[in-house]
């Protein structure tokens, strides 16, 4: 996410360390631009999970689309979703975390793009990401790859009622205006209380003040024991900035945004050229251990 987070700044590299925990962005980064998982990179999961190293998804999705995906991927148990507003297991539904956009700052944000960039749609996603409250007309504008969500089943509510209550994520997206755009106008009105990133999906994401992937992920390693240096991180987005940054190595996928790329200790091939398997398969090939070339 765009903005100050408490764990930004990377640690140095993990020259010979033995990693304990594998995260990874989904979309773009460990998908194939089809959304499905190669059989090299399912491989190469299941042989890390082998050595006892959980692989973790880290994502904007809500745990709605990652339950049809976490079989064919092999993820079991935690996932960070909502980039790092929600840590859940899978497996339990249990919540290790959860932060919210409060109905105050989401109500000032609304109020002040009415003069800023008027026809603005809007939904407030809420409850662990499992209730989703759209506006009268996104669903006109959105489609099944936005929300994992089928746009005929979105429904459509006034907008007291989207911000009736505090938000996992708030998400302004624009009919005419392109992302970058909205992003612009939302970093520029000055307000407070939230954060703002995108994912490379075509609406902008309003997270919690000082959430990101990162802080998502550094509260559950601290809930496994797992240091910052014994994470290897994979991501392609600008909002997976921070976690590749925080991360004892962090690698960027071929086809990353240049901000990715740029804190990035390593980059491999790209999400269609299987390049999160690669690197992974040397970890195996090492036991555990990455060892520089």
């Amino acid at each position: 996410m765009i903005g100050p987070t408490s764990c930004i700044g990377s640690s140095g590299p993990n020259l010979e360390g033995v990693f304990k925990l594998v995260a990874t962005d989904l979309d773009g980064t460990f998908l194939r631009d089809d959304l499905s998982v190669s059989p090299r990179t399912r491989a190469a999961v299941d042989a890390v999970r082998a050595l006892g190293i959980p692989v973790v998804p880290v994502t904007a999705r809500q745990p709605v689309g990652l339950r049809d995906l976490a079989e064919e991927a092999g993820f079991r148990s935690w996932a960070v979703c909502s980039n790092g507003g929600l840590v859940i297991d899978l497996a339990t539904g249990t919540r290790l975390h959860e932060a919210e956009v409060s109905v105050a700052a989401q109500t000032a944000l609304v109020e002040a793009l009415a003069e800023a960039l008027p026809g603005s749609l809007y939904v407030s996603v809420r409850d662990g990401g499992e209730v989703f409250v759209p506006v009268h007309g996104y669903g006109d504008i959105a489609d099944l790859r936005d929300h994992k969500r089928a746009p005929e089943t979105m429904g459509g509510h006034p907008i007291a009622t989207v911000l009736a209550e505090p938000s996992l994520k708030f998400i302004v997206r624009h009919p005419q205006v392109s992302v970058p755009e909205v992003l612009d106008v939302v970093r520029g009105l000055g307000l407070t209380g939230f954060g703002v990133t995108h994912s490379g999906a075509p609406f902008v994401e309003v997270m919690p003040e000082g959430v990101s992937k990162a802080t998502g992920l550094e509260r559950l390693c601290a809930e496994l024991g797992i240091g910052r240096d014994e994470v290897l991180a994979f991501g392609d987005a600008p909002n997976d900035v921070e976690m590749v940054a925080w991360a004892g190595h962090g690698v960027a996928v071929a086809n990353a945004a240049p901000e990715v790329r740029a804190v990035a200790a390593e980059v491999t091939a790209s999400n269609a050229e299987d390049g999160v398997a690669l690197v992974l398969e040397k970890l195996v090939a090492g036991g555990g251990v990455l060892r520089r070339e």
